[in-house]
């Protein structure tokens, strides 16, 4: 299998790299400045906060952010990765070809799609949603409006869990562009108005948030395919990172019982489902998870 056909020099200018700024990767002074509610709240936080600051000025890295990395990657092609790095230049394809199909998606509807970041980063990172560990996977930000990754995330994914490919490391991507899409869309901001009762639970509201995430990558696949980017197994790829992913199975690798009253993100076979679902069909309309009764 050869895999995805992607297009090497069409990249977004909407990624921002934090990779080899050290534990943090909190760029600069902003960094510094997100940390601070968590900081004055210890007795000595305030010294910290001024020593981190102090030692911002002294590296030279006052005034400097996101903004400014992202402005040399056009010039440079890198924002502290090395030129020819491939997992960069993929990341950065499947970003831009996505976002430019769902702003032909909002258009057909009479909408303006915003563009989503997507930060790189080594180990942990500052973000407007707290502190971002690669512990916890990739993950999407409403609050900055970023997705989130540490690349080695698709080493485990292919290592541990089996989904090995490049259509699979897209979908991990498609999937976060996917509850962007959700804020957009208004489900975001519908969840965060329910009760606890209500988002929990293997039929609960987070559990169906997840899974319309799922198909709208699914949407976004069923778009490549028409243009005749995907090879042979390119599908297959994307369906086994979605089960590998599941909650049932993530409970089982982890030694512990499926308990389905813990679920948040659905079963391996919920989760290909509506991939599934969004690739055939092609269509938003489809990814209604909330009014069905069967995931």
């Amino acid at each position: 299998m050869r895999g995805m056909r992607w297009d090497r020099g069409h990249e977004s200018p909407d990624v921002i790299d934090r990779r080899g700024q050290g534990g943090g990767g909190g760029g600069g002074i902003s960094g510094i400045l997100a940390l601070a509610p968590l900081l004055t709240r210890h007795p000595l936080g305030i010294v910290v906060l001024l020593v981190l600051l102090a030692g911002s000025v002294l590296l030279g890295t006052f005034g400097t952010d996101d903004r400014d990395a992202t402005d040399a990657s056009r010039v440079t092609g890198t924002t502290g990765a090395t030129v020819g790095d491939e997992e960069k230049h993929f990341v950065a394809f499947v970003l831009d070809d996505a976002q430019e199909t769902w702003q032909s998606i909002f258009a057909a509807d009479g909408r303006v799609y915003r563009n989503a970041k997507l930060v790189l980063f080594d180990g942990a990172t500052t973000t407007a949603c707290g502190y971002g560990q690669a512990a916890t996977g990739p993950f999407y930000c409403p609050s900055d409006e970023r997705v989130y990754i540490d690349l080695s995330f698709y080493d485990d994914l292919a290592r541990r869990y089996g989904a090995k490919g490049d259509f699979a490391q897209a979908y991990v991507i498609a999937h976060e562009l996917g509850h962007h899409v959700q804020k957009q869309l208004g489900a975001s901001a519908a969840m965060r108005k329910l009760r606890r009762s209500e988002r929990e639970g293997e039929a609960g509201f987070s559990v169906r948030l997840e899974l319309q995430a799922d198909c709208y990558a699914g949407v976004w696949a069923h778009s490549t395919q028409t243009r005749g980017l995907l090879e042979q197994g390119d599908v297959a790829e994307a369906l086994a990172a979605a089960s590998a992913v599941g909650d049932d199975r993530l409970q089982k690798r982890s030694g512990g019982i499926v308990t389905p009253e813990t679920f948040t993100h659905g079963t391996a076979e919920q989760r290909a489902r509506w991939f599934r679902t969004g690739y055939r069909r092609g269509d938003i309309a489809a990814c209604d998870t909330f009014r069905t009764e069967s995931l």
